[in-house]
């Protein structure tokens, strides 16, 4: 098995994306990337902590590939918002990329330029590409948290 971390807005949808996907074995929301030990949900939305909201992906690579999570990433949701996903704002709602081995990131900047040359967008790519850094699982209400309350996807406002 191996591990793949992304933040793309609320980590609720986001572990929605992965969950469906083959080969997706679990899945986990918590916080990384921030520089304070054990945050909670209250520490990263003071957006003083430095972490982002992400769902660790464990995976089977003998039936689905990082390239084909990547491609999950990428299409569920906007990664030219800085800090930003629909009504969400704050730096733990930001498009990253936390990468676990040299292959990962390899891939994680090839899918960034192909994306960015793809002309899909119109304003540019703003998503971090970075080594994995300390996960911190999320309180165990937010694990599962669309499934458990009978939803496929964030109800976003507006």
């Amino acid at each position: 098995m191996e591990k793949a971390t992304f933040g793309a807005g609320c980590f609720w949808g986001v572990e929605e994306a992965f969950r469906s996907v083959p080969g997706v074995v679990n899945t986990a929301v918590g916080y990384e990337g921030g520089s304070f030990p054990d945050p909670s949900y209250q520490d990263v939305c003071s957006d003083q902590t430095g972490h982002a909201e992400v769902v660790q992906v464990e995976f089977d690579p003998g039936r689905v590939s990082f390239r084909a999570l990547l491609k999950v990433f990428w299409e569920n949701h906007d990664p030219t918002t800085l800090n930003r996903q629909g009504p969400d704002v704050g730096t733990q709602y930001r498009s990253v990329i936390f990468f676990h081995s040299a292959e990962q990131e390899r891939e994680a900047l090839a899918s960034l330029q192909e994306r960015a040359a793809s002309g899909d967008y119109k304003r540019p790519i703003v998503t971090q590409i970075v080594a994995a850094a300390p996960f911190y699982r999320a309180e165990e209400y937010h694990q599962r948290y669309l499934a458990k309350s009978g939803q496929k996807h964030c109800h976003l406002p507006g």
